[in-house]
């Protein structure tokens, strides 16, 4: 899909469309520019990582996607025992889910990276931004529009959507010929 396809995708949404975000690399410690990733928050110790700064134009971009979604938008993490209550902490530090609208009970965490599916299906999600292409690879069949999501090492696959970034997103987001995005209902 091309990036054109990301204004087609997160803009004309169907009725009971939901979305799933990942946390790590896409909520915060975005990849780098040269696509080596930002492993910060694992290495920090638990009062430093609650300092790690969110992904630039996330708390701009999210609360959208949360309106046009209809609230049926969900955090769906895989972490160990550690790095989920250090997440579930950071969230709450940064009061992610009041900037964000998003219901505090959408959250998910899952200890393999294929058990995501799992939650997706569970969840009925029609979109999920991952920064992993194995994650995504996971999610064909299940999600239709599968957002890969910040700088890659490698070559972007064709079976899914680029989101460079937030800002990105942001932009795919806006009015365009003063029509406004599609809201689920």
């Amino acid at each position: 899909m091309t990036n054109d396809g990301l204004t087609e995708q997160f803009t004309n949404l169907s009725p009971g469309a939901a979305l799933g975000i990942d946390i790590g690399r896409v909520i915060m410690c975005p990849t780098r520019d040269d696509g080596r990733p930002d492993t910060s928050f694992l290495g920090a110790g638990d009062e430093a990582a609650l300092e790690i700064p969110p992904a630039p134009g996330m708390f701009e971009v999210v609360p959208a996607l949360v309106r046009l979604f209809g609230g049926r938008a969900w955090l769906v993490s895989k972490a160990g025992p550690r790095i989920e209550a250090l997440t579930r902490r950071w969230l709450q530090h940064h009061r992610f889910f009041e900037r964000t609208a998003m219901d505090a009970s959408h959250l998910r965490f899952c200890r393999r990276r294929d058990e995501k599916r799992g939650h997706a299906d569970a969840l009925g999600l029609t979109h999920f931004i991952d920064d992993r292409t194995d994650v995504l690879k996971y999610l064909r069949g299940s999600v239709p529009c599968l957002a890969l999501f910040g700088v890659q090492a490698g070559p972007i696959p064709d079976w899914v959507i680029h989101v460079p970034d937030w800002a990105a997103l942001g932009r795919a987001l806006e009015p365009r010929d003063g029509v406004t995005p599609t809201q689920a209902s």
